[in-house]
């Protein structure tokens, strides 16, 4: 059949089709991240769904027809806008002044300025409509004292003969350049021409300019807070009125808080400068800590606990009744309470002062707030010694916000903050920081506990299994004539685990067959019951250690390891994550630091064992005779690391409940049990990777495995008779150390007791640790 000369003239006419050129499929990506810009409403606007976009960006599929043209025109409108924005923070740089918001203002003598903007209760900037800044005359949508003003007084210079906006207000004074300890801010992911820019100022004896920035913010925010981050509040010795005991112990300086209510008490607190600096230039100041003791509790008219709801603090509501004199006492005064109320652990606030943040923590003691939950205080801890403990956690961690888990939680938001000031052509808005988890998204069927809505209708087979090991098996020959067992504890598993872990940023994408890749976190349905292991060692893919007997899902960390194993990884269907990144990076860092902090102050440094095993493994044994307050601070730091990983699937709590109901975890940002999943079988794959070096270098397997707790006859009751290879050296396949990662010893006990609990099915490596039982959670 032949054309009609029509319908090819028709053709010909409208001229020769040419393909719209597009970026490389990695630089798509890269511009949609420079530009902000979430893959969600990327693909809304683009009228395609997520998947599509996720394989235009890898260059799985290549977008035609109109599709094609309109994806090239926005990434050629976002390369434009992102190279005139370089172009123009080059000329600032070039005259000295700031390229971005809230990176300080410099004045005369080079000495930053900060102005602090109007807040709301949960820390988030008040804006409202565009307005002329009273210091410099250009719109902007924050406020400081109810005026209008840029982030943090740091104004864009006034082009050439420009006049100030009238009613402009001077300058504050200058915060002065003194050497203030101060936290170091999780740095900021740059651009290639901004890496060059600032190695071309070092090249030419500067600093660059991401270096004089995070200095100038970091000392301009430690300053404002010379009080320290909380204080103790007791009762004075001669009994007459209250005494606080700052971070350090001592009492603080100044003038006492009084002790007429709790109104005053918050007042004392913001002009004391009581407080802590932002731990990320985008972050927010802490809020000052108040930890009232029994004494003080009732001097300033706070119930006791007991169960009469009218007059007493009753733990089961867990907050006084709004008709409490107290509670109306603080409304009167202009205070307001958060919704959990006047509890253990309150947080009060009021509307911002002078561009001042006014909100405070208490922590009240007689009302529990530090029984359990991850503190494990010692007993009869006078004031100072209290202040001081909580000083140290503070100082090395983060100022407690309530249990060990709340303040880990806190701790990855604060050196992680989900949004950023934006400069956009009507002035500053909000936008995400890169690497951060800023919006709120349900985790796939597969991942969510029994509880979630989204586990109604799923089969029972049709669920992530991760949980920790708990596994053992019948003793070989050789171990049964072995005279002891010997247990070893991995430290800080899951701490060493987050470290550079690839997290999910972004929802789950359900997808058929999808081909494995190890760089996508996300929840695999795979077959591994072909993989043929060791079977003197826990399997790696089940949380009993017995080899898989059919397709299962499995999260990325554990597939990848399938993979390295030599497994065949055909997954049948995948919940996917396309964004991703090592979101929990400087939290895994800052614990670390911690961690080894306050070994090294018990005795026990970082390089210890490395320089005399001996004498590791005897500082380790002398431990429990250390100050008592540094092992506290030891054992907080050891629960916040497992209590935030467990608040990232935090199941539903209080008396509110019911089941099939979504519950207020799952509105925040950081839940997302998929990252839990990812540390813990992350955790199990490090160990079990671990197990088998040893066992092929020494000959010597596990017979039991409890979490990070392994078990393994040996000829005497040490660590290093596991450990000891034959030319007496000892094996670096379980590495004794201090760090996270690294091993000690957990105890040792004659193999005819293994034996017996064997035959009562009871796992050995539970029963290991000299002096008393070791539980799943150590």
């Amino acid at each position: 059949m032949t054309g009609t000369p029509d319908a090819i003239g028709a053709l010909l006419g409208s001229g020769p089709r040419r393909v719209v050129p597009l970026p490389e499929p990695a630089e798509r990506e890269r511009l949609r991240v420079a530009y902000g810009l979430g893959k969600a409403e990327t693909a809304q606007a683009l009228g395609i769904s997520a998947s599509t976009l996720t394989a235009w960006e890898q260059g799985r599929r290549d977008p035609q027809g109109e599709g094609r043209a309109a994806y090239a025109r926005l990434l050629e409108g976002i390369a434009a806008q992102l190279v005139a924005e370089e172009e123009e923070e080059e000329e600032q740089e070039e005259e000295g002044e700031p390229e971005e918001p809230g990176a300080g203002a410099v004045a005369e003598g080079g000495v930053p300025q900060a102005v602090m903007l109007d807040q709301r209760p949960d820390g988030s900037l008040v804006m409202a409509a565009a307005a002329p800044c009273v210091q410099c005359g250009q719109p902007s949508v924050y406020r400081a004292q109810g005026r209008p003003m840029h982030l943090g007084g740091f104004c864009r210079p006034p082009a050439p003969g420009a006049v100030s906006a009238p009613g402009a207000v001077p300058a504050p004074p200058p915060v002065p350049r003194t050497a203030v300890a101060a936290p170091v801010a999780a740095p900021e992911p740059e651009s290639a021409p901004v890496r060059a820019r600032a190695r071309g100022a070092e090249a030419r004896g500067g600093k660059g300019r991401r270096a004089v920035e995070a200095e100038d913010w970091e000392q301009a925010a430690a300053a404002r807070f010379p009080a320290g981050p909380l204080a103790v509040v007791d009762v004075a010795a001669d009994g007459r009125g209250l005494v606080a005991y700052g971070a350090d112990g001592a009492e603080a300086a100044g003038e006492r808080p009084a002790g007429r209510g709790v109104a005053e008490l918050l007042e004392w607190a913001l002009r004391a400068r009581l407080g802590s600096a932002r731990l990320h230039r985008y972050g927010k100041d802490g809020d000052p800590l108040l930890v009232l003791t029994d004494a003080a509790a009732t001097e300033l008219g706070l119930p006791p606990a007991g169960r009469d709801e009218k007059t007493q603090y009753v733990a089961r509501i867990g907050r006084l009744p709004d008709t409490h004199k107290q509670v109306k006492a603080l409304a009167k005064d202009g205070w307001q309470l958060t919704r959990r109320g006047f509890g253990p652990w309150a947080r009060i606030y009021r509307e911002p002062e002078a561009g001042r943040r006014q909100c405070v923590q208490l922590c009240v003691l007689p009302w529990g707030a530090l029984d359990g939950a991850g503190w494990k205080l010692p007993d009869g801890l006078a004031a100072p010694e209290l202040a001081r403990l909580l000083g140290t956690y503070a100082r090395r961690v983060h100022t407690p916000r309530g249990s060990t888990a709340v303040s880990g939680l806190e701790l990855v938001t604060a050196l992680r903050p989900p949004t950023r000031p934006v400069r956009t052509d009507s002035g500053w808005t909000s936008g995400p920081v890169e690497g951060s988890r800023h919006r709120v998204f349900d985790a796939a069927p597969p991942e969510v506990p029994d509880e979630h809505p989204l586990a109604a209708e799923r089969e029972d087979d049709a669920v992530l299994v991760t949980e920790a090991w708990d596994w053992h098996r019948p003793l070989t020959d050789r171990e049964a004539a072995a005279p002891f067992a010997v247990g070893l504890d991995v430290n800080m598993a899951f701490l060493a685990a987050a470290g550079r872990l690839n997290v999910p940023l972004s929802e789950p994408v359900h997808e058929l067959n999808p081909a494995f890749d190890k760089k996508t976190p996300g929840s695999w349905r795979a077959d591994l019951s072909g993989l043929a292991l060791d079977p003197l060692l826990p399997n790696p893919f089940t949380a009993d250690g017995s080899a898989p007997t059919g397709p299962a899902w499995y999260s990325t960390a554990k597939l990848a390891y399938a993979v390295e194993l030599g497994a065949d990884v055909r997954p049948s269907e995948g919940w996917l994550r396309h964004e991703s990144g090592p979101y929990l990076d400087p939290w895994h860092k800052r614990l670390r630091q911690a961690y080894l902090d306050t070994m090294a102050a018990l005795g026990v440094p970082a390089d210890l064992a490395d320089r005399d095993p001996a004498a590791f493994l005897d500082a380790m044994a002398a431990l429990g005779d250390g100050d008592p307050a540094e092992l506290a601070v030891l054992g907080a730091i050891k629960q916040t690391a497992k209590g935030t990983i467990g608040k990232f699937r935090e199941r539903p709590r209080g008396l509110g409940y019911r089941p099939g109901q979504r519950w207020s975890a799952l509105d925040r940002p950081t839940w997302d049990p998929l990252v839990r999943a990812l540390v813990i079988d992350t955790a199990t794959v490090n160990l079990h990777r671990k197990l088998a070096r040893l066992h092929a270098e020494l000959g010597t397997p596990p017979l039991a495995v409890l979490s990070d707790c392994a078990v393994f006859a040996a000829p005497g009751p040490s660590a290093l008779d596991v450990l000891r290879r034959p030319d007496g050296g000892v094996s670096t396949a379980l590495r004794l150390g201090v760090s996270p990662g690294h091993v000690k010893f957990e105890g040792s006990r004659p193999i005819a007791e293994i034996r017996e609990l064997l035959a009562d099915g009871a796992n050995p490596a539970r029963h290991i640790k000299t002096g008393g039982l070791v539980s799943a959670d150590e």
